[in-house]
């Protein structure tokens, strides 16, 4: 009964929920939350949106992580804050509250600073080597006296600051033990104060800090008075006044009121109840660091504050490529649907009656489908646009948590497991199980990026064993095709680079991304083009050769050692290795931010799993071809002596590994090992898998879909589920985290499934079988090349 059950639910599910209506419903999320949040932003404002956000409202992600609302905040680096402010001049006006807040500030700029100033006095800094002054000026009250202090930063170009940061009240309910007299006084004088600060804030970045709660218990005998009533009805005093809301127009004075959010949280380990500790002083001063700097220094994890980026020759002329293959598309399928109406009742002259054509409908032509391939890829990389350049939506940090990373992995272990079917073959490594395997270890790559599970040492070197697992993956496939097949011909490499590289090529042109920065496919690509020279080039050796005459095994031999040779060599040299990298083209591949430093660190951290691969599909196919494997349904894959003891070495090899990676004590340490020692885990996983009979004729369905558009999902993930390049996490739906990662990543799959079936539509029309059309076309896709080359050279 229970597995009546679990089929019989299986089939209801698959009845209801087809990939076809599930692909429509997500683009209609799509389009709906799109409008959604282009009403409400008011789309041309959302810049400046982002930075009112950024000083007044967030969350805590986790104990001292700040998550502003909307938007992603940097952290600021010493070199980083000293480049920004290089020759800026900065003033803090305020109490002792704001005196905090400057050094927080200033530790950003140096570290090593310590608080030595006198406390009720005026406090200059000035940072020589980047030409950055920043000012404390004590004026504790609201009163003339800061008046007089603003009227003359407005009246003295030479030293007017580019950013002033002021507040007080405290000081002024203390004095007067908060009497209303006090409350009406501040009134008045903030009200005098407006005019000159909004002159001052015409020509600069003018913050006025709403006051911070207190933690009353904490409070001593002479500051009772100071009470969070009263320190409410002040703020409401100086928000109304300060930012236009008594006037028509309003103001360029910010409010910079996040202080109170993230004090409410953390004053309760406040010294003596009224100053802020060290946390929030540093939150506060890492908010001003973004509100100032990102639009200076664009980082690609502070998205706060940051205009749209600018949209190059090459964007545009692929909007208006994609634009026109609508146009066309629409105006074929229009030009169709008037034939086929007008055919469609025809009238027999001699009986008068009408008959119907035939009901066959006629294959669409070539340039029909290209069209139509080309007009939903537009359609979704508009959508890739939106989500990562266009700031239409939001976007927030990563925050790692182990139940934000193990939870979902138990949750697609579950679905995993109960879609299982038996296999079409039961070999070693059969396609329904590599699919599989590459959908399972996709889905726990996804999981890690989104977690940011990075920062965890013992998830970061197994995620790192699932990349080069698929690169011995890229060996054992490839080496196994040319040696039983023997096809070295242009179809075939054409085909295999267009798919790797289609989608790639694409975003690169929407996204203005170099080539390098999707650094897997450039990975992939490179080491296919390997394993192919290595096989193609004189001698070339397959199976077939090598049956009829042994020597040829031994060519086999010679060309692997030479292989493993060269690329021993060239992790030993990385002047070397730089040298023939950095060359054009190549370069124009391999660089990234100007070096090929990226592509050297991820090509030698798998250097030796292909060649893995290539040696384990060799001995397989050897040992397969002298019958010393036994693959039949339900047998174990060697005698049932030998099968318990390579599972035995297998599983302890496999556990070794894992305490290993979790006992590492450094990624540097952990990356030196693993090129070496990753192989280990990876064929201890093969031989646990593929040993056991009944566990080589079954697999998971659900995870062997995933595997089938494993390239698409991880490619897309950078801009349409993560954002800003990886960085951050797109938020469709804020203010609901569940809610948001379900809608984006239902999205996200349909989007990934629709490219991979563009991709293999379109491998079929620009990759043609016929020789001399194949030859046409790869002469257009290198002028292609070469025009984007001119074109990327002109816009830089």
């Amino acid at each position: 009964m229970a597995a009546l059950a679990y089929n019989l639910g299986k089939r209801e599910i698959n009845q209801h929920f087809s990939v076809r209506n599930a692909k429509l419903l997500a683009l209609g999320a799509a389009l709906l939350i799109s409008a959604c949040h282009g009403l409400f932003w008011g789309y041309s404002s959302h810049g400046d949106d982002t930075c009112r956000y950024l000083i007044s409202s967030g969350r805590f992600l986790g104990e001292n992580v700040w998550q502003p609302y909307s938007c992603m905040m940097h952290k600021y680096k010493s070199s980083e804050a000293g480049t920004c402010l290089r020759d800026q001049h900065l003033t803090f006006v305020g109490d002792s509250r704001i005196r905090q807040l400057f050094y927080a500030f200033l530790k950003i700029l140096n570290p090593q600073i310590k608080e030595q100033g006198i406390k009720h006095e005026n406090i200059p800094f000035e940072d020589t080597r980047n030409r950055v002054r920043v000012d404390f000026l004590w004026y504790p009250e609201v009163n003339g006296s800061m008046r007089q202090c603003f009227q003359a930063l407005v009246e003295s170009p030479s030293s007017k600051p580019q950013m002033v940061v002021a507040g007080a009240a405290t000081w002024s309910i203390k004095m007067n033990n908060g009497s209303a007299e006090s409350l009406a006084q501040y009134r008045t004088n903030i009200t005098d104060i407006e005019p000159v600060l909004g002159k001052l804030a015409d020509g600069s970045d003018v913050y006025w800090m709403l006051q911070d709660p207190v933690y009353e218990q904490q409070l001593s005998d002479s500051r009772r008075m100071i009470t969070n009533r009263q320190i409410d009805e002040y703020n409401e005093v100086a928000a109304a006044i300060l930012n236009g809301t008594n006037r028509k127009s309003k103001s360029n004075i910010k409010i910079f009121s996040v202080s109170r959010l993230v004090s409410e949280e953390t004053i309760e380990q406040s010294l003596d109840g009224l100053h802020v500790p060290e946390i929030s002083r540093d939150i506060n001063a890492m908010i001003l660091m973004n509100s100032f700097c990102n639009k200076v220094m664009k980082p690609i994890d502070g998205s706060c504050c940051q205009p749209t980026p600018t949209v190059t020759i090459i964007q545009k002329l692929a909007a208006s490529f994609f634009i026109l293959s609508i146009g066309a598309y629409v105006a074929i399928s229009i030009i169709q649907r008037n034939k086929h109406r007008k055919n469609k009742m025809c009238t027999d002259i001699e009986s008068g009656e009408e008959k119907k054509p035939p009901t066959v409908t006629p294959a669409a032509s070539t340039l029909e489908v290209a069209l139509f391939s080309f007009s939903k890829l537009g359609l979704i990389m508009a959508y890739f646009y939106f989500c990562d350049r266009a700031n239409l939506y939001m976007k927030e940090n990563k925050f790692y948590t182990h139940s934000s990373f193990f939870i979902p992995i138990i949750y697609i272990l579950v679905l995993g497991v109960f879609y299982n079917e038996n296999t079409k073959e039961t070999k070693l490594l059969n396609r329904d199980q590599t699919d599989e395997w590459k959908g399972w270890m996709q889905l726990v790559i996804l999981i890690y990026h989104i977690s940011g599970a990075s920062s965890f040492l013992p998830v970061y070197m197994h995620v790192r064993v699932l990349v080069a697992a698929y690169l011995f993956q890229t060996g054992y496939g490839h080496f196994s095709y040319f040696w039983l097949k023997g096809d070295f011909g242009l179809y075939r490499i054409s085909q295999v680079l267009f798919r790797l590289n289609f989608l790639v090529v694409v975003l690169c042109v929407v996204m203005d991304r170099p080539y390098q920065f999707y650094y897997f496919v450039p990975l992939v690509t490179f080491w296919f083009m390997v394993i192919y020279g290595s096989l193609a080039l004189w001698p070339q050796i397959t199976q077939k050769k090598a049956n009829a005459n042994n020597i040829w095994y031994l060519g086999l031999v010679l060309k692997f050692s030479l292989l493993l040779l060269c690329i021993y060599v060239l992790s030993r040299s990385q002047v070397s290795f730089q040298k023939i990298f950095s060359l054009w083209p190549l370069s124009k591949l391999f660089e990234l931010n100007g070096e090929v430093y990226e592509w050297w660190f991820r090509w030698k951290l798998d250097r030796y799993a292909v060649f893995h691969g290539m040696l384990f599909a060799f001995i397989y196919l050897a040992l397969q071809k002298h019958q010393v494997l036994f693959e039949g349904k339900g047998e174990p894959l060697f005698s049932t002596k030998v099968s318990n003891i390579l599972l035995f070495f297998s599983v302890v090899s496999f556990l070794t590994y894992s305490i290993w990676a979790s006992s590492c004590k450094n990624k540097t340490e952990c990356n030196e090992m693993h090129p070496t020692i990753s192989v280990v885990q990876i064929l201890a996983f093969v031989l646990i898998r593929n040993i056991p009979g009944y566990a080589r004729s079954v697999y998971s369905s659900f995870f062997a879909w995933f595997g089938r558009i494993s390239l698409e999902l991880f490619i897309c993930q950078y801009h349409i589920w993560l954002a800003a390049d990886t960085k951050g996490i797109l938020v469709l739906i804020p203010g609901n985290p569940m809610l948001n990662i379900i809608i984006s990543t239902f999205i996200f799959v349909c989007v990934a499934h629709e490219i991979s079936h563009i991709t293999n539509d379109l491998a079929q029309i620009l990759v043609p079988k016929d020789m001399s059309a194949l030859t046409k076309r790869l002469l257009c896709i290198t002028s292609f090349f070469f025009t984007l080359l001119f074109l990327s050279a002109v816009q830089h």
